[in-house]
């Protein structure tokens, strides 16, 4: 520090670091500030403006409430998959942008967001997951071998307009099979997603198949084939937007009225599946391509039914048809029934020559993924969401100052025997402690005061029914996490 006393005030140069150089890291910034000399010492604070704390539009956080409810769904995923052999795989989100561009549709190359990173190389963020999967595979199938199943679980980026709970950046939750053609993991794509959306709990569920064949035979006979990529853009709008404006879009595209009504009729069919099934049989004529997509369908009901999924569960749903274009065979998509115009929430279908843009050898593929965020919101909607702030579930209530040592030692125990305990830090009022827990939404508090001590009991309070029941345990630490142990499970068995 420099001083300058020439004036009845000293002038006084701080110097004051700040972070940045490249060098060593540390910047040394220097103003001149005037200090009245009155002997005694002043701060010398620098003023600034504050950082309005905000998200970019269609980004959120997520509050312990949401981030939990989303944890909870992910692990149940996590043992719905593991459970029919898939096994877990990462990526990058950033990916050459020569991967990601023209493999999905116009639309979501618009979306992508891209830019040249340090080294002047074009990239993207990934917009899903089956395609970095498929480069994936290109570059590792030699080491996996084939048939390989996999799922990943990761955030996503798409550029696109937000809306009810779907947003610019949102979690994927993938499984994929690839390397076979059988329809056997056709069938068992619509298994793990009918068993997903059963496990997690969400109520009534349909899952509406179709296979792209299907389509592809009827737009042959109709003699629109070489438009097939925006009729199928359009015809997979229904549901979204209405009939009419459906049409209009395939007058745009030069398909006539009556292919029009064939298109719409085709699309709009419903009923039991045998009905369906004849209906489309008539519609594909002659179509190898589009009797083979029937076949399929017809097979995959079958093997449905063997499995023993409830009727009514799956269904066929011409319209489907999914508007990412490496679609080649089934496909599916999932939707709430008391919600059905939030959209689908678990959707895939068959890929076959996706890896074909990495290697040469064949490398097929099926798979879907759940769309968490979608759910959640749909969800919170119709207040079938468990929201609690806490990931434990006995809160242990710090009573007394005096027997912090003991607290301790009865939280550890309780942990020890697969308990998920919270301690409150400091001895503050029982009941603000308490009302805290339910807010929170613990299932059960610990309560052990000084004449608890003494006595050697405790108190262990549900917090949904506001009842307690009494432990003796006389100083015995195993006696009382057996104790609780015990008394947590009938608590939540009753709620």
């Amino acid at each position: 520090m420099a001083t300058d006393s020439a004036t009845p005030s000293m002038i006084v140069t701080v110097i004051i670091p700040m972070r940045g150089t490249e060098q060593d890291g540390t910047m040394l910034h220097s103003r001149r500030v005037i200090i009245p000399k009155t002997g005694h010492h002043r701060d010398v604070t620098e003023s600034r403006s504050l950082i309005e704390p905000r998200t970019l539009k269609g980004f959120r956080d997520h509050l312990p409430a949401q981030a939990l409810a989303r944890e909870k769904i992910l692990d149940i995923a996590r043992r719905v998959y593991r459970s029919y052999g898939f096994a877990p795989i990462d990526t990058p989100a950033l990916e050459y942008l020569e991967i990601l561009t023209g493999k999905g549709s116009e639309e979501t190359d618009k979306q992508l967001y891209r830019f040249k990173d340090h080294g002047g190389r074009d990239v993207g963020l990934r917009f899903d997951l089956t395609v970095p999967f498929a480069r994936f595979c290109a570059q590792h199938i030699g080491v996996l071998g084939t048939p390989f199943k996999r799922y990943h679980m990761a955030p996503v980026w798409r550029g696109e307009n937000t809306q009810r709970g779907r947003y610019r950046e949102f979690m994927q939750c993938d499984f994929d099979t690839i390397g076979t053609t059988s329809p056997v993991a056709d069938l068992e794509t619509v298994l793990v997603a009918h068993d997903l959306l059963a496990a997690i709990g969400i109520g009534g569920f349909t899952i509406r198949v179709n296979d792209r064949r299907v389509l592809s035979g009827i737009l042959q006979e109709c003699g629109v084939a070489d438009r097939s990529t925006d009729v199928l853009r359009s015809l997979d709008k229904l549901g979204k937007a209405t009939p009419e404006a459906v049409a209009a879009e395939l007058e745009a595209h030069g398909v006539s009225v009556d292919v029009r009504a064939k298109l719409l009729g085709m699309a709009q069919l419903a009923g039991d599946p045998a009905t369906v099934l004849a209906a489309l049989d008539g519609l594909v004529g002659s179509s190898e391509t589009g009797r083979a997509g029937v076949a399929a369908l017809r097979s995959l009901l079958d093997g449905v039914r063997q499995a023993g999924v409830p009727e009514g569960r799956v269904v066929i749903d011409p319209s489907i048809a999914r508007g990412l274009d490496y679609y080649t065979g089934i496909v599916l998509e999932s939707f709430l029934d008391d919600l059905p115009a939030l959209g689908s929430i678990c959707s895939g279908g068959r890929y076959d020559n996706l890896a074909g843009l990495y290697t040469k050898q064949s490398l097929p593929g099926v798979g879907a993924s759940l769309g968490i965020d979608r759910l959640l919101a749909g969800l919170e909607e119709l207040g079938r969401l468990d929201l609690k702030e806490t990931s434990a579930e006995v809160f242990l209530v710090h009573f007394d100052e005096a027997h912090l040592a003991d607290y301790i030692r009865i939280a550890a125990r309780l942990r020890a025997d697969g308990m998920a305990v919270e301690f409150y830090p400091e001895a503050k009022r029982v009941g603000n402690q308490l009302k805290m827990a339910v807010k929170k939404g613990f299932r059960a508090a610990l309560v052990i005061g000084s004449d608890e001590f003494a006595a050697g009991t405790a108190q262990l309070k549900d917090l949904a029914s506001q009842t307690a029941s009494t432990i003796e345990w006389h100083g015995d630490i195993h006696v009382l996490s057996d104790a609780v142990h015990s008394q947590l499970e009938v608590i939540k068995a009753g709620g």
